[in-house]
């Protein structure tokens, strides 16, 4: 194609260096990666993005990079492309350059999705469409790419660049932690300039969150079969744009409040990690639509099926898996990440499903491409890195597989302390490995016991709150006849399902649910709290809630529980004041230099634990400084931990604290308010169903 607009640009050789639309005072280069494509044309909008004023081929191509540079295009201007090859999808490949296709690097689109069969590169309508191939020009059907001012994403942010001691991690949604509070101006809901507004930013110091983990929010569409049920993709696990914040969350601030969200936070004292989807994109299987990456180069951006590459590798189950594996995908995938860090100043990353971004060919590769370039990117060494350690593919799950400087979301530790407060057997045992940051599969390579992401509850099934009100999924409202969601949740109603005004059960299910704070906050490893568990925020047993983008989903601050917000504030204190409690190292009862273990397993008489009965129900755990560690070998830092999961209170005998010290009650989970009281000898009762955690105190000091 050739120029066929009325606009006066020439477009010159430009340079392939740097990919994607950037101006230079004088014009804009353009560079786009096409391995197989004969020619790739870029397409200039009016202001509107209803027109298309001119069709300019790229003059150059360098390797698989198509290049160009068009004088006195200033930013703002509104740009796709389009892509000529073969169509020929038993072959893998679907070019049809009546497809207008983002820029992968865009950093901005102009408007959004609409649900039109054009957006297809086939005529839609039989199970062999997609070897048809479609003429309709799909431009009026989807966003324009924008060139960038420099100055909107300028380089110089600045990390806060915590290390994971002392870390509490925070997951929230950009939108539903914020469209209901009654605080935060009209303006400022379900936006990022609310997200870190005053209110928010109250609230989460008074929790001591040192990191909120926001899901995700790099451009995304809803997929069609949502649609045609009029929800949405609320979550975002369904990117289509690596580099562009999602638009659907701008606020006063537009594009730029991103980065002044991120400055609020970190002036707060608050990292922030994305949760980042580069497993696969949101253009589906074989029948979606051609909206950038299929488009440019189908057989390079995905994993399709050996000897059938008409149809795509799904390891994700979302119809289609990135190729991180591939040079340029890869580059994209870190060039992503890099801009994050260096021009929004984010914290660190979640990978969604990481194992498929460290599969090369079919198997799960320590080596491999992805975690390679990771580890030996300068820019990116000093972020977090937090890995959801398994996916759908062959050997998927890959729990403690992880290099070292990797955390690990571990979904065993949330079964585990779910199953062992509703009373199953065997699951006290399971418990004792759990609170030690779960060495089992961590203690490995030198890894650190932060490397444990523990948590009693994610986005990704019931809240905290629901796991004790709710024995089934209440998924109705997501239109797939209550299929979708998990099916073991490890929850207990109480004997009633859903709302209880028996205040009996009331009062239990409150019991539990501190009881499972503390015990994500009192374990080794790195806690994570879902926003509004802290405050028994309920999605009335929805546990796949990621379609519903309304009152489910966001949190109703009015009616939450303050306090279970304060007994939650009072935890993460009594964390934050205890060294013991968040240790990197590993602890196995070695020896101290004063010859104490640095960890004791105790029942709550005294003796040994008999970790072979499968009733066990009540175990104390007591905490010094790590052995290996020589801040830790010094310090005279004690707790012990008592947890009681019989329905009546024990006798607890505490050891010997030693001349001039005493012991002090610190943490009580049967009550919402914590009161420090002295401990009268060695003796003491933990209430039925609770959690106790006593602190040894010089004598002098007061209580």
């Amino acid at each position: 194609m050739k120029d066929t607009g009325h606009v006066s640009n020439r477009i010159g050789p430009g340079a392939p260096h740097r990919m994607g639309a950037h101006f230079d005072g004088e014009g804009t280069n353009f560079a786009v990666f096409s391995e197989h494509a004969a020619q790739v044309t870029l397409c200039l909008f009016s202001a509107d993005g209803r027109h298309e004023e001119q069709r300019i081929d790229l003059p150059e191509r360098s390797g698989p990079v198509w290049h160009g540079h068009v004088p006195g295009l200033q930013p703002g201007a509104l740009y796709g492309y389009r892509a000529e090859g073969p169509y020929a999808p038993e072959n893998g490949h679907r070019f049809n350059a009546n497809k207008l296709l983002l820029d992968p690097y865009t950093r901005e689109l102009c408007g959004g999705f609409t649900e039109h069969a054009g957006t297809h590169g086939y005529q839609t309508g039989s199970p062999q469409a997609d070897l048809s191939f479609d003429t309709t020009d799909s431009a009026p059907h989807v966003p324009k790419s924008v060139v960038s001012h420099p100055g909107s994403f300028a380089f110089d942010a600045v990390t806060l660049g915590r290390g994971w001691d002392g870390a509490l991690v925070y997951e929230v949604h950009a939108k539903g932690a914020t469209m209901l509070h009654p605080d935060i101006p009209e303006a400022l809901r379900g936006n990022y300039d609310g997200l870190a507004s005053a209110p928010m930013l109250d609230h989460l110091t008074r929790l001591g969150v040192t990191a909120v983990e926001l899901m995700p929010v790099q451009a995304l569409k809803s997929e069609a079969a949502l649609l045609a049920r009029s929800r949405v993709n609320y979550w975002g696990y369904n990117s289509i744009g690596f580099f562009a914040p999602e638009p659907r969350y701008f606020g006063p601030s537009g594009v730029l409040g991103f980065r002044r969200m991120v400055d609020r936070f970190h002036a707060a004292g608050i990292e922030v990690i994305l949760d980042v989807v580069y497993n696969h994109t949101a253009e589906g299987d074989h029948l979606g639509p051609t909206l950038c990456f299929r488009g440019l180069d189908n057989a390079s951006y995905y994993r399709l099926l050996d000897g059938q590459p008409r149809y795509y590798v799904n390891d994700t189950g979302c119809g289609n898996t990135l190729n991180a594996s591939h040079p340029f995908v890869l580059r994209m995938i870190m060039d992503s990440m890099r801009f994050w860090v260096q021009a929004m100043g984010v914290d660190g990353f979640r990978f969604d499903l990481a194992t498929t971004l460290c599969r090369e060919d079919h198997c799960f590769d320590q080596s491999g491409s992805f975690l390679a370039a990771l580890r030996q990117d300068p820019v990116l060494a000093g972020v977090k890195l937090i890995a959801e350690p398994w996916d759908i593919g062959p050997g998927g799950y890959r729990l403690g597989r992880f290099p070292p400087g990797f955390a690990e979301w571990n979904d065993r530790y949330r079964d585990t302390v779910r199953r062992f407060w509703r009373g199953d057997g065997h699951s006290a045992q399971d418990l004792g490995s759990a609170l030690l940051g779960s060495a089992d599969p961590f203690d490995t390579d030198g890894r650190r016991a932060w490397s444990s992401v523990n948590f009693a509850a994610a986005h990704d099934g019931f809240t905290l709150a629901d796991t004790t009100r709710y024995l089934q999924r209440h998924n109705h409202a997501n239109g797939e006849d209550n299929t979708d969601g998990h099916h073991a949740n490890h929850s207990d109603n109480f004997g009633v399902e859903g709302d209880s005004d028996d205040p009996a059960i009331t009062e239990a299910r409150r019991q539990r649910v501190r009881n499972m704070l503390a015990t994500v906050l009192l374990s080794q490893g790195t806690p994570m709290l879902l926003a509004g568990d802290e405050g028994a925020n309920s999605q009335n047993g929805n546990n796949n809630a990621y379609c519903q983008d309304n009152a489910t989903t966001w949190i109703d601050w009015e009616t939450l529980d303050q306090g279970l917000i304060d007994f939650t504030a009072a935890l993460s204190r009594f964390r934050a004041n205890h060294p013991v409690l968040r240790q990197s190292r590993f602890l196995h009862g070695v020896a101290r230099a004063d010859g104490m273990p640095d960890v004791q397993w105790r029942d709550f008489g005294g003796s040994a634990l008999n970790w072979r009965d499968p009733g066990l129900s009540s175990l104390c755990l007591l905490l010094r400084g790590s052995a290996e560690s020589a801040a830790g070998n010094a310090s005279d830092d004690t707790v012990l931990l008592a947890f009681n999961r019989e329905p009546r209170g024990l006798d607890l005998l505490l050891p010997d604290p030693g001349a001039g010290w005493r012991w002090v009650s610190e943490i009580d989970s049967a009550a919402d308010r914590q009161l420090q009281r002295e401990i009268i000898g060695t003796r003491a009762t933990v209430a039925p169903a609770s959690v106790s955690a006593f602190v040894v105190h010089p004598q002098d000091r007061p209580g």
